[in-house]
């Protein structure tokens, strides 16, 4: 599985952190041979096209190398745009996982997840395309927060009878990232 983080305008230690904290620890299950952070300084994450480019450079078959995206904020612009554009080209997306991606209308063929910091951010972008599955914070966090530290952040996932839950159920976002990138569904 080849996984695409995509930050969005921050300060770097935050991706680092991300990263860290849902692929550093030995403990979980999952096999991640292959996870690519593309460039992200200035308006980079909002470019698809640069990431586009930074994904042909990077990624030998697209015919048989399923992709996985993990985007935040303004890196849900460039990544979906990307997304896209790959799949035009004949990639595969396993999945695309928009967190906190507020007013970023998300509607393609291939599986969409959600994540949002608090409940307004939530139903407002679910009016611009729900996910298969989605998740918001609560009690609501910073919207840093949700990129920083998903081992901190509790909430509830909502529609998540693809992979095997209950309608609605609690949990921490990095949990509900583990699911996802477990589910065998997704191809």
């Amino acid at each position: 599985m080849t996984i695409i983080i995509c930050p969005g305008i921050h300060e770097q230690a935050l991706t680092d952190r991300f990263v860290s904290q849902l692929f550093g620890d030995s403990s979980n299950n999952i096999n991640y041979p292959n996870i690519l952070i593309p460039p992200s300084e200035g308006i980079l994450p909002i470019s698809g096209l640069h990431l586009l480019h930074f994904l042909n450079q990077n990624i030998g078959d697209k015919q048989t190398t399923p992709i996985t995206f993990i985007s935040f904020s303004a890196g849900v612009v460039g990544a979906f745009i990307a997304a896209n554009l790959w799949e035009l080209q004949g990639g595969k997306i396993r999945t695309f996982i928009a967190m906190d991606g507020w007013g970023v209308p998300l509607f393609a063929n291939f599986p969409i997840y959600r994540f949002s910091h608090d409940y307004f951010t939530h139903w407002t972008s679910l009016l611009l395309g729900g996910g298969k599955a989605n998740f918001y914070a609560e009690p609501s966090v910073n919207h840093l927060e949700m990129w920083s530290n998903p081992q901190a952040v509790k909430g509830i996932y909502i529609g998540l009878s693809t992979v095997n839950l209950p309608e609605q159920i609690t949990g921490k976002a990095s949990d509900f990232l583990h699911l996802i990138l477990n589910n065998k569904e997704e191809k």
